[in-house]
Protein backbone atom coordinates (compact mmCIF):
# COMPACT_ATOMS: atom_id res chain seq x y z
CA UNK A 1 0.00 0.00 0.00
CA UNK A 2 2.69 2.50 1.04
CA UNK A 3 6.67 2.50 -0.01
CA UNK A 4 7.86 4.81 3.00
CA UNK A 5 10.65 3.52 4.84
CA UNK A 6 9.39 2.59 8.26
CA UNK A 7 11.45 5.93 9.92
CA UNK A 8 9.33 8.04 7.86
CA UNK A 9 6.19 5.79 7.97
CA UNK A 10 5.64 5.28 11.85
CA UNK A 11 5.98 9.54 12.73
CA UNK A 12 3.26 9.34 10.05
CA UNK A 13 0.85 7.37 11.07
CA UNK A 14 1.29 8.59 15.10
CA UNK A 15 0.45 11.64 13.82
CA UNK A 16 -2.57 10.99 11.63
CA UNK A 17 -3.93 8.82 14.83
CA UNK A 18 -3.55 11.98 17.18
CA UNK A 19 -5.63 14.22 14.52
CA UNK A 20 -7.63 11.59 14.28
CA UNK A 21 -8.49 11.71 17.83
CA UNK A 22 -8.42 15.40 18.14
CA UNK A 23 -11.21 15.24 15.48
CA UNK A 24 -13.44 12.07 17.38
CA UNK A 25 -13.24 15.05 20.14
CA UNK A 26 -15.84 16.76 18.16
CA UNK A 27 -18.02 14.07 17.37
CA UNK A 28 -18.05 12.84 20.82
CA UNK A 29 -19.03 15.94 22.37
CA UNK A 30 -21.35 17.38 19.45
CA UNK A 31 -23.22 14.09 18.12
CA UNK A 32 -25.41 14.14 21.48
CA UNK A 33 -26.03 17.95 21.67
CA UNK A 34 -27.38 17.56 17.52
CA UNK A 35 -29.57 14.44 18.29
CA UNK A 36 -30.92 16.34 20.69
CA UNK A 37 -31.88 19.31 19.03
CA UNK A 38 -33.29 16.76 16.62
CA UNK A 39 -35.61 15.27 19.29
CA UNK A 40 -36.63 18.80 19.98
CA UNK A 41 -37.26 19.83 16.34
CA UNK A 42 -39.39 16.43 16.14
CA UNK A 43 -41.35 17.16 19.39
CA UNK A 44 -42.16 20.56 18.63
CA UNK A 45 -43.53 19.35 14.83
CA UNK A 46 -45.50 16.51 16.96
CA UNK A 47 -46.62 19.36 19.16
CA UNK A 48 -47.33 21.59 15.83
CA UNK A 49 -45.37 24.38 17.88
CA UNK A 50 -43.14 27.09 15.37
CA UNK A 51 -39.36 25.96 14.60
CA UNK A 52 -37.01 27.27 16.64
CA UNK A 53 -34.76 29.08 15.39
CA UNK A 54 -30.53 27.87 16.46
CA UNK A 55 -27.62 28.87 15.28
CA UNK A 56 -25.96 26.46 12.94
CA UNK A 57 -24.77 23.78 14.66
CA UNK A 58 -22.54 20.69 13.55
CA UNK A 59 -19.22 18.92 13.36
CA UNK A 60 -17.56 21.70 11.85
CA UNK A 61 -19.62 24.73 12.86
CA UNK A 62 -19.40 26.41 15.11
CA UNK A 63 -15.65 26.73 15.88
CA UNK A 64 -14.41 25.07 18.97
CA UNK A 65 -14.75 27.10 22.34
CA UNK A 66 -14.41 26.99 25.83
CA UNK A 67 -17.36 25.90 27.40
CA UNK A 68 -17.09 28.13 29.97
CA UNK A 69 -16.58 31.48 28.82
CA UNK A 70 -17.24 30.55 25.24
CA UNK A 71 -14.13 32.00 24.06
CA UNK A 72 -13.07 30.48 20.69
CA UNK A 73 -10.17 28.30 20.85
CA UNK A 74 -7.27 29.10 18.71
CA UNK A 75 -5.97 27.01 16.16
CA UNK A 76 -2.35 26.42 18.19
CA UNK A 77 -4.53 25.58 21.33
CA UNK A 78 -6.33 22.40 19.10
CA UNK A 79 -3.02 20.62 18.21
CA UNK A 80 -3.15 17.65 19.40
CA UNK A 81 -1.85 16.82 23.12
CA UNK A 82 0.01 19.82 22.74
CA UNK A 83 -2.15 22.63 23.07
CA UNK A 84 -3.74 21.12 26.31
CA UNK A 85 -0.15 20.19 27.72
CA UNK A 86 0.87 23.61 26.42
CA UNK A 87 -2.26 25.84 28.48
CA UNK A 88 -1.62 23.35 31.15
CA UNK A 89 -5.12 22.16 31.28
CA UNK A 90 -6.65 25.44 31.33
CA UNK A 91 -8.12 27.64 28.89
CA UNK A 92 -6.39 30.67 27.54
CA UNK A 93 -8.94 33.49 28.12
CA UNK A 94 -10.38 32.43 31.30
CA UNK A 95 -8.36 29.77 33.09
CA UNK A 96 -10.97 27.05 33.27
CA UNK A 97 -10.64 23.58 33.57
CA UNK A 98 -10.48 21.85 29.91
CA UNK A 99 -11.20 17.86 30.95
CA UNK A 100 -8.43 16.28 30.54
CA UNK A 101 -10.84 14.13 28.22
CA UNK A 102 -9.25 15.70 25.31
CA UNK A 103 -5.39 14.56 25.47
CA UNK A 104 -6.72 11.53 26.48
CA UNK A 105 -8.70 10.72 23.53
CA UNK A 106 -5.76 11.93 21.24
CA UNK A 107 -3.57 9.72 22.96
CA UNK A 108 -5.41 6.94 22.40
CA UNK A 109 -6.32 7.43 18.69
CA UNK A 110 -2.52 7.68 18.39
CA UNK A 111 -1.91 4.39 20.55
CA UNK A 112 -4.81 2.57 18.19
CA UNK A 113 -2.99 3.75 15.07
CA UNK A 114 0.30 2.43 16.03
CA UNK A 115 -1.32 -0.70 17.25
CA UNK A 116 -3.14 -1.38 14.01
CA UNK A 117 0.17 -0.63 12.14
CA UNK A 118 2.19 -3.18 14.08
CA UNK A 119 -0.09 -5.91 13.44
CA UNK A 120 -1.69 -5.40 9.89
CA UNK A 121 0.80 -3.48 8.54
CA UNK A 122 0.56 -0.63 6.43
CA UNK A 123 -2.73 -2.51 4.25
CA UNK A 124 -6.33 -1.68 3.09
CA UNK A 125 -7.49 -3.90 5.54
CA UNK A 126 -5.72 -1.72 8.18
CA UNK A 127 -7.60 1.37 7.44
CA UNK A 128 -11.24 -0.37 8.11
CA UNK A 129 -9.84 -1.89 11.56
CA UNK A 130 -8.42 1.43 12.51
CA UNK A 131 -11.81 3.01 11.49
CA UNK A 132 -13.31 0.11 13.07
CA UNK A 133 -11.20 0.96 16.05
CA UNK A 134 -11.67 5.25 16.15
CA UNK A 135 -15.84 4.08 16.27
CA UNK A 136 -15.70 2.37 19.00
CA UNK A 137 -13.33 4.89 20.89
CA UNK A 138 -15.79 7.38 19.90
CA UNK A 139 -18.79 5.32 21.36
CA UNK A 140 -17.24 4.22 24.60
CA UNK A 141 -16.80 8.05 25.39
CA UNK A 142 -20.08 9.00 24.34
CA UNK A 143 -21.72 6.17 26.22
CA UNK A 144 -18.90 7.02 29.52
CA UNK A 145 -20.69 11.04 29.37
CA UNK A 146 -24.08 10.18 28.00
CA UNK A 147 -25.60 6.61 28.12
CA UNK A 148 -26.32 6.99 24.72
CA UNK A 149 -25.19 5.36 22.05
CA UNK A 150 -26.20 6.79 18.63
CA UNK A 151 -27.45 4.98 15.71
CA UNK A 152 -26.02 6.76 13.69
CA UNK A 153 -22.40 5.78 14.63
CA UNK A 154 -23.74 1.72 15.83
CA UNK A 155 -25.41 1.23 12.29
CA UNK A 156 -23.26 2.44 10.39
CA UNK A 157 -19.96 0.04 12.15
CA UNK A 158 -22.48 -2.71 11.50
CA UNK A 159 -22.48 -2.38 7.74
CA UNK A 160 -18.36 -1.42 7.51
CA UNK A 161 -18.24 -4.84 9.24
CA UNK A 162 -20.33 -6.60 6.82
CA UNK A 163 -18.43 -4.66 3.54
CA UNK A 164 -15.17 -5.34 5.69
CA UNK A 165 -15.47 -9.18 5.30
CA UNK A 166 -16.89 -8.79 1.27
CA UNK A 167 -14.06 -7.28 0.48
CA UNK A 168 -10.95 -9.06 2.40
CA UNK A 169 -12.64 -12.45 3.68
CA UNK A 170 -15.32 -13.20 2.05
CA UNK A 171 -15.67 -16.98 2.95
CA UNK A 172 -16.27 -15.65 6.47
CA UNK A 173 -19.45 -13.73 4.81
CA UNK A 174 -21.87 -15.73 6.53
CA UNK A 175 -20.35 -15.43 9.42
CA UNK A 176 -20.09 -12.29 9.87
CA UNK A 177 -24.56 -12.13 8.95
CA UNK A 178 -24.46 -14.57 11.70
CA UNK A 179 -22.66 -12.80 13.85
CA UNK A 180 -24.58 -9.25 13.95
CA UNK A 181 -27.67 -11.36 14.39
CA UNK A 182 -26.51 -13.26 17.06
CA UNK A 183 -25.37 -10.16 18.24
CA UNK A 184 -27.88 -8.43 18.74
CA UNK A 185 -30.41 -11.36 19.76
CA UNK A 186 -28.20 -12.53 22.45
CA UNK A 187 -28.48 -8.72 24.63
CA UNK A 188 -31.84 -8.51 23.64
CA UNK A 189 -32.76 -11.94 24.93
CA UNK A 190 -30.50 -10.82 28.44
CA UNK A 191 -32.57 -7.54 27.93
CA UNK A 192 -36.19 -9.45 28.05
CA UNK A 193 -35.58 -11.67 30.66
CA UNK A 194 -33.89 -9.49 33.24
CA UNK A 195 -36.66 -6.81 32.61
CA UNK A 196 -39.28 -9.80 33.17
CA UNK A 197 -38.01 -10.92 36.31
CA UNK A 198 -36.96 -7.71 37.73
CA UNK A 199 -39.36 -5.11 36.58
CA UNK A 200 -36.58 -2.91 35.50
CA UNK A 201 -34.39 -2.20 31.93
CA UNK A 202 -30.80 -3.37 32.50
CA UNK A 203 -29.27 -2.09 29.54
CA UNK A 204 -30.47 -0.20 26.38
CA UNK A 205 -30.92 -1.08 22.48
CA UNK A 206 -27.27 0.84 21.68
CA UNK A 207 -25.91 -2.05 23.55
CA UNK A 208 -27.55 -4.35 21.41
CA UNK A 209 -26.81 -3.02 18.34
CA UNK A 210 -23.09 -2.65 19.19
CA UNK A 211 -22.87 -6.22 19.87
CA UNK A 212 -24.43 -6.62 16.43
CA UNK A 213 -21.71 -4.79 15.05
CA UNK A 214 -18.87 -6.69 16.74
CA UNK A 215 -20.33 -9.97 15.52
CA UNK A 216 -20.59 -8.47 11.84
CA UNK A 217 -16.84 -7.34 12.18
CA UNK A 218 -15.49 -10.94 14.09
CA UNK A 219 -17.74 -13.37 13.16
CA UNK A 220 -20.30 -15.60 15.34
CA UNK A 221 -17.46 -17.29 17.14
CA UNK A 222 -16.18 -14.76 19.03
CA UNK A 223 -19.08 -13.42 20.78
CA UNK A 224 -18.76 -15.62 23.84
CA UNK A 225 -15.22 -14.27 23.90
CA UNK A 226 -16.44 -11.12 23.54
CA UNK A 227 -18.89 -11.14 26.07
CA UNK A 228 -16.78 -12.75 28.74
CA UNK A 229 -14.33 -10.08 28.56
CA UNK A 230 -16.80 -6.72 28.63
CA UNK A 231 -18.75 -9.05 31.62
CA UNK A 232 -16.14 -9.59 33.30
CA UNK A 233 -14.50 -5.60 33.03
CA UNK A 234 -17.87 -4.44 33.70
CA UNK A 235 -18.27 -6.77 37.00
CA UNK A 236 -14.47 -5.08 38.21
CA UNK A 237 -14.98 -1.72 37.35
CA UNK A 238 -18.52 -1.66 38.93
CA UNK A 239 -17.64 -2.94 41.99
CA UNK A 240 -14.51 -0.94 42.09
CA UNK A 241 -16.08 1.98 41.57
CA UNK A 242 -18.56 1.42 44.10
CA UNK A 243 -16.75 0.41 46.84
CA UNK A 244 -14.87 3.75 46.24
CA UNK A 245 -17.62 5.41 46.02
CA UNK A 246 -20.65 4.63 47.74
CA UNK A 247 -22.89 7.54 46.28
CA UNK A 248 -22.95 5.97 43.16
CA UNK A 249 -24.30 2.97 44.61
CA UNK A 250 -27.68 1.52 42.69
CA UNK A 251 -26.57 4.23 40.20
CA UNK A 252 -26.78 2.69 36.50
CA UNK A 253 -23.30 2.17 34.71
CA UNK A 254 -22.77 1.97 30.73
CA UNK A 255 -22.34 -1.09 29.55
CA UNK A 256 -21.14 0.18 25.63
CA UNK A 257 -17.48 1.05 26.86
CA UNK A 258 -16.63 -2.35 28.06
CA UNK A 259 -18.08 -3.79 25.01
CA UNK A 260 -15.75 -1.48 22.88
CA UNK A 261 -13.14 -2.44 24.95
CA UNK A 262 -13.71 -6.03 24.44
CA UNK A 263 -14.00 -5.71 20.79
CA UNK A 264 -10.63 -3.84 20.64
CA UNK A 265 -9.17 -7.03 22.27
CA UNK A 266 -10.37 -9.36 19.88
CA UNK A 267 -9.70 -6.96 16.87
CA UNK A 268 -6.30 -6.91 17.71
CA UNK A 269 -5.55 -9.51 19.36
CA UNK A 270 -8.38 -11.99 18.63
CA UNK A 271 -7.07 -14.91 17.48
CA UNK A 272 -4.38 -15.98 20.20
CA UNK A 273 -6.78 -15.20 22.53
CA UNK A 274 -9.35 -16.87 21.13
CA UNK A 275 -6.91 -19.93 20.40
CA UNK A 276 -6.84 -19.72 24.47
CA UNK A 277 -9.85 -19.29 25.38
CA UNK A 278 -11.09 -22.63 23.14
CA UNK A 279 -8.23 -24.18 25.25
CA UNK A 280 -9.34 -23.64 28.27
CA UNK A 281 -13.48 -24.43 27.39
Amino acid sequence: MTDLPPALLWPLVAVLGLCLGSFLNVVIVRVPVMLMHGWRAEAREALELPEEERPRFNLLVPRSICPRCEQPIAWHDNLPLIGWFKRRGRCAHCGARISPQYPLVELAGGVLALAVLALYGPTWPALFVFGACLTLLALAVIDFRTQLLPDLITLPLLWAGLVYQLLFQPLQLADAVIGAMAGYLALWSVYWLFKLVTGKEGMGYGDFKLLAALGAWLGWQYLPLVLILAAGAGALVGIAVQLALPRLRGAPLPFGPYLAVAGWVALLAGEPLMAAYVGVT
